[in-house]
């Protein structure tokens, strides 16, 4: 049922004799029930309602297999699929990863060219063949400088995002181009616009002869900066997982992870699989209590 859902080659069958079909599906019953069954386990005990990924070691896979470098990255997107559909077996609602950098753009030239027609494959492909989208009733964001990508690009993720705007499952955004500095950057930039039109509005209503009610806050909370994050109104991710044994955060998501559970597992992205990600939550699960432990004192100390 996964593999049917996440491929896209559809020669994939008629390759296959009839008695190797009857063996995969068998098999891939088993797979099901055998995830059913650890997913029923797991449940048990805390589950994340957020979880972050860093997709990091692309390239590095290619590399290590002598292939181009974007079929590194297209392995890593059916990597992304799967565990798309792994988090939704186990009910966790929002799904968050770091697609491209602002940085990136340093790269070279035919890099960042092969990595932005690789975006707009993939978000077409998505807008095509929905069964993903589907099966999770998925609402797909795009969080970060969108004018700073080709056009193409852009008007494709634009689409998607509208084209699921009132689905009511899964939540995944991608990050993309995204750095934290630049969202912290935009939710200020945001906030005094706010602030400045409602002292403009305000005095606009004075010379009128309207009395302003209460004026306008001169003081700038933590909150007020949180409606202005890309992330406003989806909570702060409970795993944050970075492939390849990396131990960097490399300017994603500085603002929302203060409690996240921090996680560098050493597989690279296009290999992280089923397996990797129940280990994850058995991990969450474990410092769980010291993570709600540290939320509260935060609490107190406010």
């Amino acid at each position: 049922m996964l593999d049917s859902l996440i491929s896209h080659d559809p020669k994939m069958f008629n390759e296959k004799k009839p008695d190797q079909i009857i063996v995969t599906g068998v098999l891939e019953s088993l797979q099901n029930f055998l995830r059913k069954c650890v997913t029923a386990v797991l449940s048990y005990g805390p589950m994340p309602k957020h979880i972050a990924f860093i997709m990091d070691g692309n390239r590095r896979y290619a590399k290590s297999r002598s292939i181009k470098e974007g079929t590194g990255h297209r392995v890593g997107f059916s990597a992304l699929m799967a565990s798309l559909l792994y988090c939704h077996e186990m009910g966790v609602k929002y799904i968050t990863v770091y697609a491209f950098s602002i940085d990136n753009f340093k790269r070279g030239p035919t890099e960042v060219q092969t990595l932005m027609e690789l975006m707009e494959e993939k978000i077409n492909e998505l807008l095509e063949n929905r069964n993903v989208i589907n099966k999770v009733n998925c609402k797909i964001n795009f969080w970060g400088s969108l004018d700073m990508l080709t056009e193409p690009v852009r008007l494709a993720a634009q689409k998607l995002m509208a084209s699921t705007a009132q689905n009511t499952g899964l939540v995944f955004s991608v990050c993309m181009p995204y750095n934290s500095t630049s969202e912290i950057a935009n939710a200020v930039n945001e906030l005094c616009k706010e602030r400045r039109d409602m002292i403009q509005g305000q005095h606009a209503g004075s010379c009128n002869g309207q009395t302003a009610n209460g004026g306008t806050r001169s003081d700038i909370s933590v909150a007020d900066l949180d409606r202005h994050m890309y992330t406003a109104g989806c909570p702060d991710p409970d795993i944050v997982i970075r492939t390849s044994g990396e131990t960097r955060l490399s300017n994603f998501l500085l603002w929302q992870s203060t409690f996240s559970h921090l996680q560098n597992p050493d597989p690279l992205w296009p290999e992280f699989s089923w397996r990797h990600l129940v280990w994850a939550i058995l991990q969450y699960q474990r410092v769980y209590p010291y993570i709600e432990q540290n939320k509260t004192l935060a609490k107190k100390q406010l």
